[in-house]
């Protein structure tokens, strides 16, 4: 890939670089010959995890902080060349129950993020990561760039509104950015304890941990899963392609299968597990969003990307990573 040359001396800080997402690029982006920083809340249940930088400790710096820390953002986003911004409250169920927590990081939390780089960077490119959740329930399937957003909860506004205050200070400080919505990403690095984000994550520690699987429903709805080394690919493409600045993108594999199929392929290709069919909570019932798949025909078009990774490779390599680092992740009760 052409645009991994262009990192080698860059300065990138990644912001919820402890996380699945910002660990995994910053392995990439250390292998590249980047300079890089990390900032991490360490927000208790939302994956940051020291495990996930081992083998680059020493050659990361990183921040015990938070982006709704203003003195402190104003001094991270300096001379940076690059800021993957990736922190976030992720949970879509935590965003129902504690809506003021999710508006306070996903809203003010972005605004003091943005008002750093203004003040201190605003020649920085800015990556924002979003998220499939901005589209709910979809009013097309698939979902492309141009489709209306149409959020079931919290945690979907908010995102949705902090791409727009992306759009905002990029238009009206000049600050370059790039707008990533990924769909459903799963793979080695991520938080598998619980079921409030990445459901897929969750089933590999479920199987892993000798649990039954349980599926709300019959399972029938359509999804797809991007594996996280093609969501990295994409990464290091928009911060570096020039025809990426000022545009959004949806980045997802495009494979469309039941939900159902997804979790008998999880447990023929870990060789254990099982399932259940169970009715729907209500909880989650009532921000079910039905048939999801997204559209990455402009990312592939503009930007040259394209998933390599098929579910099933995914599926083992994620497995094969769980197996072996499975204390740091599933602590024994």
């Amino acid at each position: 890939m052409d645009a991994e040359k262009q990192y080698n001396g860059k300065k990138i800080l990644i912001t919820g670089g402890l996380g699945f997402m910002g660990s995994t690029l910053a392995h990439r982006l250390v292998a590249l010959g980047a300079d890089v920083a990390l900032i991490d809340n360490f927000l208790p249940g939302h994956g940051a995890n020291p495990r996930n930088i081992k083998g680059i400790e020493q050659d990361v710096q990183l921040n015990l902080c938070d982006i709704r820390d203003e003195h402190v953002m104003n001094r991270v986003v300096r001379n940076k060349d690059i800021i993957f911004h990736i922190a976030a409250q992720t949970s879509h169920t935590d965003s129902m129950k504690d809506p003021f927590l999710d508006v306070d990081i996903n809203c003010r939390g972005n605004i003091v993020f943005l008002e750093a780089v203004k003040n201190n960077n605003p020649g920085a490119r800015v990556v924002y990561t979003s998220t499939r959740a901005v589209y709910g329930s979809p009013f097309e399937t698939p979902a492309t760039e141009s489709t209306r957003p149409n959020p079931v909860d919290i945690y979907g506004i908010n995102k949705y509104a902090a791409e727009e205050y992306h759009k905002i200070y990029g238009n009206a400080y000049g600050i370059p950015y790039v707008i990533m919505r990924f769909s459903n990403g799963y793979g080695a690095r991520a938080q598998i304890e619980h079921s409030k984000f990445g459901i897929l994550n969750w089933f590999v520690g479920l199987i892993l941990g000798g649990r039954r699987i349980k599926i709300f429903g019959d399972g029938s709805q359509l999804r797809d899963y991007t594996y996280i080394d093609d969501m990295i690919d994409a990464f290091i493409l928009a911060g570096v392609k020039e025809e990426a600045v000022g545009k959004v993108y949806n980045i997802s594999a495009g494979d469309r299968i039941k939900f159902v199929d997804m979790v008998k392929m999880m447990i023929e290709v870990a060789g254990q597990g099982s399932y259940e069919l169970v009715p729907w909570p209500d909880e989650y019932k009532k921000i079910e969003v039905g048939d999801f798949i997204a559209d990455s025909t402009l990312i592939k078009n503009e930007l040259g990307w394209k998933p390599t990774t098929g579910l099933r490779e995914g599926l083992v390599e994620t497995f094969d990573y769980f197996r072996e680092n499975l204390d740091y992740y599933l602590p024994k009760e």
